[in-house]
């Protein structure tokens, strides 16, 4: 008989996002994002591309990298817009999207989905 136990390895949360365009339907592909940690630097901690999927390759934050505070995502969606041939009028509506929200527990996962059209966007708490 063999004595087992069950290691506890500390969680190790994550921050990720994912863009959808509600106009098309569809993964809204190529668009910057640039992440801020709010009143600790002017510079952003990261600038990435949203993928084909409307996702980044990796995790935005993991690991130690992700701390409690408040963060702004900035999504840079009027050259995607333009692209797809659905901006109509100059200036955009939209054309840079900041959303800001607070991590609490380091531990656990924050993913910031955003939906969005020329005209309006919306997100929330995913897991």
């Amino acid at each position: 008989m063999t004595d087992t136990y069950e290691r506890k390895i500390p969680a190790m949360g994550k921050l990720s996002t994912h863009i959808l365009d509600v106009a098309r339907g569809c993964p809204a592909a190529g668009i910057p994002i640039a992440l801020y940690r709010v009143g600790i630097a002017d510079t952003p901690l990261l600038v990435c591309l949203s993928n084909d999927d409307g996702r980044t390759n990796e995790a935005l934050l993991a690991g130690d990298a992700l701390v409690a505070g408040e963060y702004e995502l900035v999504f840079h969606v009027a050259a995607y817009f333009r692209k797809a041939g659905l901006l109509t009028v100059e200036p955009p509506f939209l054309d840079r999207i900041a959303i800001r929200f607070n991590i609490g527990d380091p531990e656990q996962n924050y993913h910031v989905p955003l939906l969005v059209s020329p005209w309006s966007y919306s997100t929330y708490r995913g897991s």
